[in-house]
């Protein structure tokens, strides 16, 4: 259940009258995971709201040191809903972070750096309005069983409809099996989770997040794809983590677990987190117009913006060693650095749904579910806006498939990194884009290369794949 609160007197009202037993308090860390604490209604009035609430933040990734560990929740009231899944009533809200020494926002705080994005979209004049509509692709296994010591070391999925339990001898053998790369729209009984999405729709519409589809995806073994309906940027990084959330406690209700890392299963499709964005001024979309596939010139510049800053922007939006099992050239993902109207083997496609001027939007197809939805989003509006401020032309669309090239055509198109470390060198040899208008601030780039070349290139060396993400990931 979704409130629509808009003040602190609001939601306070809502606890009075809902018999709100317990507040969560909501926060993301800088790898992309929600954090949370909670605290009983009486210890929250009018005054939480500006003051905020006290927490360690030295034990949060990417945050503060042990001696300068105090830190402070500011709830948004506007973000307020009830949990679906605690046994007593829980009012969740979604908090934003600050330093109590200096009263100033958290540079770190990944949330207001996707509000300081929205702030210098306004700012530059270029439009008023970011929209973002993300396609989150997951994994529902019935079973993941992993371990790792000094002289062994084993991970193991399953999943009730993938290739593999065909096999299987125990229960009645009932070959309703989805063979590899098969898994798209397929009906039951092939599909065993129509119902478990379904749940997970109905959930997310019941808080308020509205759902465009759902349906299964390519591969086998409970790949599914549910989609929300665009929304402005913080809104929507807001919507992504209510998303993870519902999917996960969905299925961890039905006796299975759900993951959003990029690449779980060796030799099927992963798991991507395709973009679309759009620029409006008022109700006016900015990014139709008369140009190649009903484009505007300003989209053709944002476009060429992501294109240029693609490798720098993987290490946000792509950001863990598991996402290059997925972004490998030759396969499923778009690794090229290319656009196209239709064309799903370019990093870049331009929608051709519908003629509607609304419905004209790009779609970066490059990032996956396991980067954190604010950096993300506001990385990727940074460099289209970039584009367009410096008139960067994307080249001539590619109308062919890519994947079907002769390796002397395809070597002229610029790919994207292989590696994260690829990603991280280039997003520290090219993030001055992101430090316009203090969106990002040197801080938080040098302490994402930090994190990310310390706790994942450098430790995960050594670990197989794909146990280095259930352990070091709730993804």
């Amino acid at each position: 259940m979704t409130y629509n609160c808009k003040t602190p007197e609001d939601v306070l009202k809502a606890i009075k009258h809902d018999k709100i037993a317990m507040i969560d308090l909501r926060f993301t860390d800088v790898p992309g995971l929600w954090q949370h604490f909670s605290v009983p209604p009486s210890a929250l009035d009018g005054d939480s709201f500006e003051d905020g609430v006290g927490f360690d933040g030295s034990s949060i990734r990417g945050f503060q040191e042990i001696q300068e560990s105090d830190m402070l929740v500011i709830p948004d009231p506007t973000s307020a809903f009830l949990d679906p899944f605690t046994e007593a009533p829980t009012l969740v809200l979604i908090c934003n972070i600050r330093d109590p020494v200096t009263g100033q926002s958290y540079s770190r705080d990944a949330r207001h750096i996707a509000q300081k994005a929205e702030a210098y979209l306004k700012q530059t004049r270029i439009g008023d309005t970011a929209y973002f509509g993300p396609e989150l692709e997951h994994f529902v296994f019935n079973e993941v069983r992993y371990d790792q010591s000094t002289n062994y070391g084993y991970y193991e999925i399953d999943a009730v409809e993938a290739n593999w339990a065909a096999a299987r001898r125990e229960g009645p053998g009932l070959g309703h099996i989805l063979r590899p790369k098969e898994g798209y729209f397929p009906v039951p009984p092939a599909d065993v989770l129509q119902d478990a999405r379904t749940e997970m729709v109905l959930t997310l519409e019941a808080l308020g997040i509205p759902v465009e589809a759902h349906h299964h995806e390519v591969a086998t073994g409970g790949q599914g794809e549910i989609d929300m309906r665009f929304a402005p940027l913080t809104r929507m990084a807001d919507n992504v983590m209510i998303f993870k959330y519902v999917v996960k406690n969905v299925a961890k209700k039905r006796g299975m677990t759900a993951t959003f890392m990029p690449k779980p299963l060796f030799g099927d499709n992963g798991s991507g987190m395709h973009v679309h964005s759009s620029i409006w001024q008022g109700e006016r979309p900015l990014f139709a117009g008369d140009g190649y596939a009903g484009s505007s010139e300003m989209m053709r510049h944002y476009i060429g913006g992501l294109l240029k800053h693609a490798p720098a922007l993987l290490a946000i939006c792509a950001p863990t060693v598991n996402s290059y099992r997925r972004l490998v050239p030759g396969f499923e993902a778009p690794v090229n650095l290319g656009y196209s109207q239709r064309n799903r083997s370019a990093a870049c496609r331009i929608p051709m749904y519908s003629p509607s001027p609304k419905a004209k939007r790009v779609e970066f197809r490059c990032p996956d579910p396991s980067c954190n939805p604010y950096l993300a989003f506001a990385a990727m509006l940074m460099a289209g806006l970039d584009g367009v401020q410096n008139r960067l032309h994307p080249g001539e669309p590619i109308d062919k498939n890519l994947y079907d090239l002769p390796p002397e055509e395809l070597a002229k198109v610029p790919s994207a990194p292989g590696s994260l470390e690829e990603a991280l060198n280039a997003l520290e040899g090219d993030h001055g884009f992101l430090l316009k208008g203090d969106v990002f601030t040197p801080d938080v780039v040098d302490t994402h290369l930090s994190y990310k070349r310390t706790r994942e290139v450098d430790e995960m060396r050594l670990r197989p794949h794909p146990y280095e993400f259930f352990l070091y990931y709730d993804v």
